[in-house]
C-alpha cells in the first residue's frame, strides 16, 4: 500500500528510523548516562536524582541481581508507584542481562498470582505498602528473591525517616506483612556496591519486557517487547516531538511531568525512555489522583513536557488553582490511552496555550503508533498519522485491505511491534496476520492525507481512564460467586473516566444484595476493574446458541 501519510509529514522528520545504531536498550541508557552525568534525571518529592547517580544506583541493583545466580533473560518484576526507586531498578533489570516484569502495584492477590506465575518472574522489587498483597500468593510462585523499598528510604536522613514514620505510622498505608527472606532495597544498594556488573552481551531480539494485556481475550497475557522494538519506539517518538522541541525558545535540559504510572507502557516510553534519550528531567508524581498534592509539585518547577490521559487532564482542569501556574515553558502534551475529548483539549488550550497533541498505541506496540504532528495547534479529532517506519493498514474481516475512507480493523505493521504473546502463539496467531501486521481490535478509518479516526472497537473492551477493562476476565470471576447464575458486563460512558464498568447479574440466590457482590468485587479486582454498577436481571439476551449478546445490552443502554 502507498504510504500516503509521509506527505503529510511535517518538514524534518524522517520516513524511517535507523533503530540498529543502538546495539541494545542498554546501550542507549548508559550513553545518556555518560552524556548527562551532571543533569538531573529525576526529582521526586523534592529529592533529585542525576544521570551519574542514576548510573551507579542501577548498576548496584544489577549487580547484586546477578550475584543471586538468576541466567541470562530471567523475568524481574517491578511493583512500585512513581518514586526513585522505579527507574534504578528499571536500568539495574535491564543492565543485569534480565527482563523486566511491570507490575500495577494496586493488584489484588488473584491478579498478582497470574502475572508472577505466567511470567515466570523469579525476582520481585516491591514498595513495602504492597508486600501484604504478595505475601499472599508468593508461595504459589517461583519468586525466590523479594526486595522491599518503602517510601522513604531514598529521600535523605532526616527527611526519609519522617516520610518513613508518617506513611506507616500516621496515614497507615503500610499494611503488616511477613516476607522472611526479603531484602531491603537500602541493603540491596549496599551489598551491590562491593560488586562487579558483568557485561551481558545483548542483541535486537533479546527480551526486555514483558508488558501485561488483556490482548483481544481479557486473560492477561506479556506482550513481548524486545529491545528493538523499545529502542526503534523511543527513536521514533524522538524524531517525531523535533518539530515542537525545535521551535523557539529551544529549552535544554527539559523537564517532563511524569505522573502517568510507569508501569503502564504510556509512562515507561514517553516519560522515562523518552526523558533518558534527552537528558531530561523527570518529575515523578507517586499520587497523581492527589490533584492539589500535584499542582503543588508543578508549582516548584517549569515543565515542559506532559503526557497524560483525558482524565488527567480534566482533573487538573477542574482544580482552580491549576490556572495559576506558570505555562511558559510548556511545550507538548501528549494524549493518549483514550480518546481525548475536543470539549478537554480546547479548555486545556485555552488554560496553559498548549494543545493536547493525541496519539495512539497499544502494549503491543511499545507503545505509539500513530501521532497527530507535535506542532498541531487545531483538534483534529484524529489518532494522527502513522510515525516514522510505522505502517498502518485498515483491514475488512478477511484481512484484506479495504478502500480509502472505509472502516476497518487498524493493523500495525514496524519494527515496534512486538514479537508476540509470552508462551502463548494461538493468542499469538490470532493478532498477527502472516505478512507481519499486529491488528488492533480497533475499527478505524484513514483519510486521503493518511490520518486515521477510530471509530469503534472490535472487542467488546472496556477503556477506563486508560486502562484496558476485558469483560471476559470480570465475568469469569463474578461467575465464580456462588449467589451468580450468569453475568455480563459492558462499558458505559462516564463523566470521569470515559467508561465505567456495568455488571447485569442473574442471581442464583435471591437474597444477593449489590452492596455483597460490590464487596466481593472489591477483593478480587483492582479499583479500575471494578464494577462501578450491577443491576440484577431475570435473564439476559442470548444468541440461539446460548451465547450472551453483550452487544444487546450495549444497544439498549444507548437507546435508553
Amino acid at each position: 500500500m502507498e504510504k500516503l501519510w509521509l506527505k503529510s509529514y511535517p518538514a524534518g522528520v524522517p520516513a524511517e528510523i535507523d533503530y540498529t545504531q543502538y546495539r541494545s536498550l542498554v546501550h542507549l541508557l548508559e550513553e545518556s548516562f555518560q552524556k548527562f552525568a551532571s543533569r538531573n534525571a529525576y526529582v521526586c518529592m523534592d529529592k533529585f536524582m542525576t544521570y551519574a547517580e542514576l548510573d551507579q544506583l542501577s548498576t548496584r541493583v544489577g549487580a547484586w541481581l546477578q550475584e543471586r545466580g538468576l541466567k541470562k533473560g530471567a523475568r524481574v518484576a517491578i511493583m512500585m508507584p512513581n518514586v526513585l526507586q522505579y527507574p534504578v531498578a528499571i536500568a539495574g533489570v535491564l543492565r543485569a542481562g534480565y527482563c523486566v516484569v511491570n507490575v500495577n502495584p494496586l493488584y489484588t492477590p488473584r491478579e498478582l498470582e497470574h502475572q508472577l506465575n505466567d511470567s515466570g518472574a523469579e525476582a520481585i522489587i516491591i514498595l513495602e505498602n504492597f508486600a501484604t498483597t504478595l505475601e499472599q500468593v508468593i508461595g504459589k510462585t517461583k519468586v525466590k528473591h523479594v526486595v522491599v523499598a518503602s517510601m522513604g528510604e531514598m529521600l535523605g536522613g532526616v527527611k526519609g525517616a519522617l516520610v518513613n514514620f508518617v506513611v506507616r505510622n500516621v496515614k497507615k498505608m503500610v499494611p503488616a506483612f511477613s516476607l522472611p527472606n526479603a531484602i531491603r532495597f537500602k541493603q540491596v544498594l549496599s551489598e551491590g556496591a562491593r560488586l562487579q556488573l558483568k557485561p551481558v552481551e545483548l542483541g535486537h531480539d533479546d527480551l526486555a519486557f514483558l508488558q501485561y494485556t488483556g490482548g483481544t481475550t481479557g486473560v492477561s497475557k506479556g506482550a513481548t517487547l524486545t529491545h528493538r522494538c523499545v529502542i526503534a519506539n523511543v527513536l521514533q517518538n524522538d524524531a517525531w516531538a523535533q518539530p515542537a522541541l525545535q521551535e523557539e525558545p529551544k529549552i535544554d535540559p527539559l523537564t517532563i511531568v511524569c505522573a502517568l504510572p510507569l508501569y503502564h507502557i504510556f509512562a515507561l516510553t514517553a516519560c522515562m525512555l523518552m526523558g533518558t534519550r534527552w537528558g531530561a528531567m523527570n518529575l515523578l508524581i507517586p499520587n497523581p489522583r492527589d490533584i492539589p498534592g500535584f499542582i503543588k509539585e508543578l508549582s516548584k518547577h517549569k515543565f515542559n513536557l506532559l503526557p497524560a490521559v483525558n482524565t488527567l487532564y480534566n482533573g487538573l482542569l477542574n482544580n482552580p488553582e491549576f490556572a495559576k501556574l506558570d505555562f511558559s515553558s510548556l511545550k507538548i502534551c501528549n494524549g493518549g490511552g483514550m480518546a481525548v475529548q475536543k470539549a478537554v483539549n480546547d479548555k486545556w488550550l485555552k488554560v496553559t496555550g498548549c494543545p493536547i497533541v493525541e496519539g495512539y498505541g497499544l502494549s503491543e506496540t511499545s507503545p505509539t503508533a500513530t501521532c497527530n504532528p507535535a506542532t498541531s495547534h487545531e483538534f483534529s479529532g484524529t489518532i494522527g498519522l502513522p510515525i516514522p517506519g510505522t505502517e498502518i493498514a485498515i483491514l475488512d474481516d478477511a484481512g484484506n485491505p479495504v478502500p480509502l475512507g472505509e472502516p476497518g480493523e487498524i493493523a500495525i505493521r514496524g519494527p515496534q511491534v512486538m514479537a508476540g504473546y509470552w508462551n502463548r502463539p494461538d493468542e499469538t496467531a490470532k493478532v498477527m496476520t502472516p505478512d507481519g501486521y499486529f491488528k488492533s481490535g480497533d475499527i478505524g478509518v484513514m483519510d486521503e492525507r493518511g490520518f486515521v479516526k477510530i471509530v469503534d472497537r472490535k472487542k467488546d473492551m472496556i477503556l477506563v481512564s486508560g486502562f484496558n477493562v476485558y469483560p471476559n476476565e470480570i465475568e469469569g470471576v463474578v461467575a465464580a460467586h456462588p449467589g451468580v447464575l450468569e453475568c455480563a458486563c459492558i462499558g458505559v460512558p462516564d463523566a470521569n473516566s470515559g467508561e465505567a464498568v456495568k455488571l447485569f447479574v442473574v442471581r442464583k440466590d435471591a437474597s444477593l444484595t449489590v452492596d455483597e457482590l460490590m464487596g466481593y468485587c472489591k477483593e478480587q479486582f483492582t479499583a479500575y476493574k471494578k464494577p462501578k454498577y450491577i443491576e440484577f436481571r431475570d435473564e439476559l439476551p442470548k444468541t440461539n446458541v446460548g451465547k450472551i449478546l453483550r452487544r444487546e445490552l450495549r444497544d439498549e443502554k444507548q437507546a435508553a
